[in-house]
């Protein structure tokens, strides 16, 4: 390659440096990510607790329906139709599974789970409420269901799945991690339906009813929105940074030969325009300006980015010959 090649080498090869080549890669992989995963993630929550929120005001705004209209005859469960308010008739039994210290209201505590056998034949789980731990790892004594056949009132629940910590026996009951009614009808031997009922506090049976959700999304939609504003200004960032290095790298080489052109002018020597580029023009003058016999020393190169203006991307070779100017 030539000289005058090298001097004319295009722009782009600037950057294929290994500072600004992991940069680029770094930046690429972060919009990447905050757009294809962390924005949803926080949509998606909020997309999520808006329609939990429209389903509980819709089910307050209408009379509880019989468990009948919800519920299938396989014990099948739409789970679009969950925070259901509903009614149902039949009876309690005696196998009752604990959901082991589940806090609420930041109060540890265990859920008194209850299978409820149906006039049809089948049979719920039902979550009659929670009762405080004593010495916060202790089940307290607690009322018993009523005995014979009686109507609840709750809300349809789905199946939160199975924990991974198995369930254990502890105190005398079953205890589980999760409420699952596959899990718990394991335990008990009983054949329950997908969903589980979670009873109000007017409903016979209850305990301490266990409160509803608060109406509200918190601030996953300003999240999802921050990271999306984040995965455009990072590349407009990089953008940004090409663009001003490529000024001051243009602004730079302009003043050195503007430099040499008064270099020449004062040793008595016209610039040759066909010797090189301006890296090369200038050692040539610093090694034959005191054999001319030149009176004036080449004035000092400025530094490219100034004492309190550094560029982070800046190659090595860039910086040091910075330090040596």
């Amino acid at each position: 390659m030539s000289t005058q090649q090298a001097g004319n080498k295009p722009w782009w090869k600037t950057f294929l440096t290994p500072g600004w080549v992991i940069a680029a890669i770094l930046i690429v992989a972060f919009s990447y990510f905050a757009f294809t995963f962390l924005a949803p993630w926080q949509l998606g929550k909020n997309e999520r607790l808006e329609h939990r929120n429209e389903q509980i005001v819709e089910a307050f705004e209408q009379d509880p329906v019989p468990l009948a209209q919800v519920l299938g005859a396989d014990g099948s469960f739409d789970p679009e139709q969950e925070w259901t308010r509903v009614t149902a008739t039949g009876r309690f039994t005696s196998d009752e599974v604990l959901l082991r210290l589940r806090p609420v209201d930041r109060t540890p505590a265990f859920q008194v789970l209850a299978p409820f056998e149906l006039e049809t034949g089948q049979t719920i789980l039902v979550n009659r409420g929670w009762v405080p731990a004593e010495d916060s790892t202790r089940v307290p004594a607690f009322d018993a269901p009523p005995t014979g056949d009686v109507t609840i009132t709750g809300m349809m629940r789905v199946d939160e799945g199975t924990h991974p910590t198995a369930p254990n026996h502890d105190q005398g009951y079953q205890m589980v991690y999760s409420i699952s009614p596959g899990q718990v009808g394991e335990l008990i031997g009983t054949d329950l339906a997908s969903p589980y009922i979670q009873l109000l506090s007017d409903s016979p049976g209850v305990l301490t009813a266990v409160p509803l959700p608060q109406l509200e999304t918190g601030n996953h939609l300003s999240y999802g929105l921050q990271w999306i504003l984040f995965g455009i200004l990072a590349p407009a960032g990089l953008i940004y940074f090409i663009v001003a290095e490529t000024r001051e790298r243009r602004r730079f080489r302009q003043e050195q030969e503007e430099l040499l052109l008064d270099d020449a002018t004062v040793n008595g020597a016209e610039p040759n325009p066909d010797s090189g580029s301006v890296e090369e023009q200038e050692g040539v003058d610093k090694q034959t300006a005191p054999a001319a016999g030149a009176t004036a020393a080449p004035a000092p190169a400025r530094a490219r980015y100034g004492e309190a203006r550094r560029n982070p991307w800046a190659s090595a070779y860039d910086r040091q010959r910075d330090r040596t100017r």
